[in-house]
């Protein structure tokens, strides 16, 4: 059973996230739409799009969260395969979505320490300025590109 559910799960998640299925949800509402006045905006045709979408809702929710829990698991055991492989990681570190509130607290204020330790060193001032110096250049391009392309677009308007 469970494995049939993750088989269906995958693909129904896979069909539900594409284009065809948006589009074919609008072509619905817009069908819904238009046969508004055919049945008078009735208690009824309001009644059939508001049972539809919830019954949809309801067994996306349940389709969504098994993926989101497969997805998590996985990712999971990617980053505890890399702290594993890695020689200067801590592989203490693996297991952490166990640990409970207080004890990711107590990681997060750690991390924060040594967050705050390297960016003291200067190769980390070197790295940020460099950072800085990138985005100030794409920034200068992009202001440069939309001069230009208001020049092109408004090529007799001389405030630009």
């Amino acid at each position: 059973m469970k494995e049939l559910f993750r088989k269906v799960s995958n693909k129904v998640s896979a069909v539900a996230g594409s284009a065809g299925a948006f589009s074919l949800a609008l072509l619905v509402i817009i069908v819904w739409a238009i046969t508004g006045p055919l049945f008078g905006f009735s208690d009824t045709w309001q009644l059939v799009i508001n049972t539809g979408t919830t019954i949809v809702t309801f067994l996306m929710v349940f389709l969504i969260q098994n993926t989101q829990n497969r997805d998590g698991k996985a990712m999971q055991l990617k980053l505890d395969e890399l702290i594993r492989a890695s020689k200067s990681a801590r592989d203490s570190f693996v297991g952490t979505e166990d640990l409970t509130d207080e004890e990711l607290a107590q990681l997060d204020i750690e991390f924060k320490k040594i967050h705050a330790t390297q960016m003291s060193t200067p190769a980390m001032h070197k790295l940020h300025a460099k950072i800085a110096t990138a985005r100030e250049q794409r920034q200068s391009l992009r202001s440069q590109a939309g001069h230009m392309l208001n020049t092109f677009l408004n090529p007799g308007n001389k405030n630009h």
